[in-house]
């Protein structure tokens, strides 16, 4: 690529393996608007810290599976294959996608050159699985390298599946390769977790991802029905063994942001009663 393209353009993140590199492309600032009252916005957009980013993979005779409508452009020898299956294949594609908010079809791009995908103000991480599966949010998947499975994952109990805040079921991420996911919220506010025989007892529905070896239950915040009640907490959203666990602890207070605004945040994130 054209050296002047990445004069106001910096690489975040990336992974290169024989055949396959994936990187996340990081707009210093927009500065090109002619618009005044654009150029208003733009200004705040970058004193907000927003940062416009992109995802471009290169392939050498190698393929990238991505979510439906995701392609910007694309350069060199590369062809979109058609990944249907036949009739059953499309009935499996359509349950799996009712399941788990993902897209029913995900394009595979196979051969040699450049892909990017559609440039947004979202935020992306890079992981790299080795013969493993995840678990990830729902709709958090953006694209891999071709030959992993993305799959369902089922709750395993009644009162997961109903009360856990996550549904019936969510998507799984198995195999080798490089997968890109788009995250609520930045990289530098994930907590990783490696529990090693261990258990994380979350009050909410703000965990992006575990190890698919990591068994997801809820349980009262006490063994005692008392105690839950004096505790102030009820059902936790439960994680228990070996594996990773990443939790995005502050996405629950951009949302409160978003729909309640500053002054109606009180402590605890609890929301303030200004009626008395």
């Amino acid at each position: 690529m054209d050296e002047k393209f990445y004069s106001n353009i910096k690489i975040v993140d990336s992974i290169q393996k024989d055949g396959f590199k994936v990187e996340i492309l990081e707009c210093n600032h927009l500065k090109g608007s002619k618009d005044a009252a654009l150029a208003e916005d733009l200004f705040y957009i970058r004193n907000a810290g927003m940062s416009l980013k992109m995802v471009k993979v290169t392939l050498e005779d190698s393929g990238l599976i991505t979510e439906s409508g995701a392609l910007y452009f694309h350069k060199g020898c590369i062809d979109c294959v058609s990944n249907i299956g036949g009739v059953g294949g499309l009935a499996k594609k359509l349950i799996k996608s009712k399941l788990t908010s993902e897209s029913t079809f995900k394009p595979i791009y196979k051969g040699t050159g450049e892909i990017f995908l559609e440039p947004s103000f979202s935020h992306y991480i890079i992981m790299n699985l080795e013969n493993e599966s995840i678990v990830v949010d729902k709709g958090i998947f953006y694209c891999c390298e071709q030959g992993m499975e993305i799959g369902v994952a089922s709750q395993k109990n009644l009162s997961s599946g109903l009360l856990g805040g996550e549904g019936w079921f969510q998507t799984q991420i198995s195999g080798t390769g490089a997968v890109v996911l788009e995250i609520p919220i930045p990289m530098e506010e994930v907590l990783k977790y490696e529990l090693n025989n261990e258990r994380i007892q979350v009050d909410g529905n703000f965990t992006l991802l575990r190890s698919g070896a990591v068994a997801f239950s809820v349980q009262r915040s006490s063994k005692k029905l008392l105690g839950s009640m004096t505790s102030g907490e009820g059902l936790l959203q439960t994680f228990e063994g070996t594996g990773h666990v990443w939790i995005a602890p502050t996405q629950p207070v951009y949302n409160r942001l978003k729909y309640n605004g500053i002054p109606q945040m009180g402590s605890a994130g609890k929301n303030i009663d200004n009626s008395s």
